[in-house]
């Protein structure tokens, strides 16, 4: 004898022999576990390693987080450090365009200004060649490299 089950549109042709041998090893299986494994002297090891397990998933879950949380404040302190190097040159600048120094070269230029005894020369726009031929070499600050063992140790004991 055959039983036709359906679910979910799935149709699956099981013998009786094989349904009945299948419940058979489910409520030996269950009878197993209510006799052996669930009893009293094994329930305290239990509660213990549920315990254990809900422990380690905090302490990875915690210190995935802090990790992240860490490198995201490095991000943001790099940044913190390019925008105030931004800010000192911006101050700079404009401590530049209020000197008089700036004042006078800017009308020399501007308005055609010019000293007494002094003669305007104006000069053609640079080549290509002059404009490259001094370029200043960009400086890139060292940034601290560590290693990996170093960026753990640096991670499991900040210094505050």
């Amino acid at each position: 004898m055959h039983l036709i089950l359906s679910h979910n549109g799935i149709i699956i042709s099981v013998s009786r022999k094989k349904l009945d041998s299948f419940k058979l090893k489910l409520r030996q299986f269950i009878y197993h576990l209510k006799k052996d494994v669930f009893v009293s002297e094994n329930s305290a090891i239990m509660i213990i390693l549920a315990f254990c397990l809900v422990l380690t998933y905090s302490a990875i879950n915690s210190m995935s987080r802090n990790w992240t949380l860490t490198e995201r404040l490095a991000a943001e302190k790099k940044d913190l450090e390019l925008l105030q190097v931004e800010i000192d040159a911006l101050s700079l600048e404009n401590d530049y365009y209020k000197s008089a120094e700036y004042q006078e070269l800017s009308a020399r230029r501007h308005a055609e200004k010019k000293l007494p005894g002094e003669n305007m020369v104006y000069l053609p726009e640079n080549s290509d060649y002059a404009k490259n031929k001094h370029k200043a070499a960009t400086v890139v600050g060292k940034s601290e490299e560590l290693s990996n063992v170093d960026k753990w140790l640096k991670f499991l004991f900040p210094k505050t």
